[in-house]
Parts: structure tokens; C-alpha cells; sequence
């Protein structure tokens, strides 16, 4: 009987290539072995094996696409190499594989077929924030994207704070990085003074901030510029 192969979730950056102190040497050590990966864009993974100096030249690796865009019915397809008993690598774009990411569904069926699945530490922005934000870490919900029309949004952040209240949870979201700006103002404007936010931006770069105040304190103090930078929001009632 033919032995599967690993599925191995391989994190990669936030942003700049701070990658030696972001990932631990043994992932980066099993990533530059493998020359099968499936990945969320090709751009930005043939950019991170380049750096981390793969065996096999990065023009030789095997890249297969999923993303946003990709069919479920097309998920058996990037199996194929585990059930032959390749090895291969399942990338983000950003972060952790599986988490907030399309790669979740590849990974769900990879369980379906026996494969096994083998996570690695590297920067998740999510529990990153988490950490850093000195809000509830022993409750805590990560609602993604919230809704893009200003009514639906405001009735939106509305709930989140009635539900934080409700249950003493952290209410974890993120917004396009263009429309950052708009969603602090929209929080402002929404929330409750007492309510906790933390804005946590760039984290793991250079420019990294990560801040916690209540809403009152946000309003008597200059905003920062969101506007572009990868930011996950944390609010606490």
C-alpha cells in the first residue's frame, strides 16, 4: 500500500522579510526541502521560498493555487501529490495556513483522506493581538470581515458590543487595509465610552503599534494613520 505523503503548514511573514525572527530554523529547514506547495498567490510564495534559499531552485517548485477564486469542486486536484505520497507545503499569503485563509478547506479534506496534517509556529496576527492587547484571552471571538455598507456595519459593531458585554468575550475583526480608517471612526462613533479597543497594526514589523484604551481615551487623543497597514481590531465592553 502506497504510504500518503504530509500536508505541512508552513507560516510565512506579516510583511518584510523579518523572516530568522519570525520562524523557528526547523520550519524554514523543512520548507527549502520541499519542491510541492500549494499557496494562496504565486507572486508573493515564489518571493518567500526565493528568500529562504530552497534546495531546488524556486523556477523548479511545484506551485499549485488556492484562493478565494478556487471551486471546491477542484480541491481533490491539489491532493493528488499527498495520495501519490509527495510531501507538500500549504502557504497563505500572510501568517498561518488554515487560519482566516482559504487553506482551511484543503486541510479539512486532507483529514477526509487519511492525510496527515503538520502544523508549524510562525506569526498569526490574530493571537499576536490577542496576546498583546491585555484584553480577555481566556474568551474570545475572531469574526473576520464585517459587513462594508456603513448601516449594516454600524448595526454590526452594535451587536459585537452587546455580545462582548454579554458574554465578557474579546471580539476579534479585521477590515481591507484601504478602509481601516473608516472602521476606527465607524467604532468611535458606535461604541459605548467604557467599551475597551485595541488597534493592533504592522505587528511583527518595524512600524509595528499595537495600543489599548477605552473608547473615551480613543476620542481625546490624535488618531493614528491606518490607512494601508494590516491592522486587527480588538474590543472588549
Amino acid at each position: 500500500m502506497l504510504k500518503l505523503g504530509t500536508l505541512y503548514l508552513i507560516p510565512v511573514t506579516l510583511g518584510e522579510d523579518n523572516i530568522s525572527k519570525v520562524l523557528p530554523p526547523d520550519v524554514i529547514s523543512i520548507a527549502q526541502q520541499l519542491d510541492t506547495f500549494v499557496v494562496e498567490s504565486e507572486k508573493s510564495a515564489r518571493h518567500f521560498l526565493s528568500t529562504i534559499k530552497t534546495v531546488k531552485p524556486v523556477r523548479e517548485l511545484k506551485l499549485n493555487l488556492l484562493n478565494e477564486h478556487t471551486e471546491d469542486k477542484n480541491l481533490p486536484d491539489l491532493l493528488k501529490p499527498l495520495l501519490a505520497g509527495k510531501d507538500v507545503g500549504l502557504m497563505s499569503d500572510a501568517g498561518c495556513p488554515g487560519v482566516a485563509d482559504p487553506g482551511a478547506k484543503l486541510v479539512e479534506l486532507a483529514h477526509q483522506k487519511g492525510i496527515r496534517v503538520v502544523p508549524f509556529v510562525g506569526p498569526s496576527s490574530i493571537l499576536l493581538s490577542m496576546m498583546a492587547s491585555g484584553l480577555n484571552g481566556q474568551q474570545f471571538a475572531f469574526l473576520g470581515y464585517l459587513p462594508v455598507d456603513k448601516t449594516q456595519r454600524n448595526q454590526k459593531l452594535k451587536e459585537i458590543e452587546k455580545r462582548s458585554l454579554s458574554h465578557k468575550e474579546t471580539q476579534l475583526f479585521i477590515e481591507t487595509p484601504y478602509r481601516n480608517q473608516h472602521m476606527l471612526e465607524a467604532i468611535l462613533s458606535v461604541c459605548q465610552p467604557n467599551t475597551r479597543l485595541c488597534v493592533a497594526c504592522d505587528i511583527s514589523l518595524e512600524t509595528e503599534m499595537i495600543v489599548t484604551k477605552s473608547i473615551a481615551s480613543w476620542k481625546k487623543s490624535p488618531l493614528p494613520d491606518l490607512h494601508k497597514r494590516p491592522t486587527v481590531f480588538l474590543l472588549l465592553a
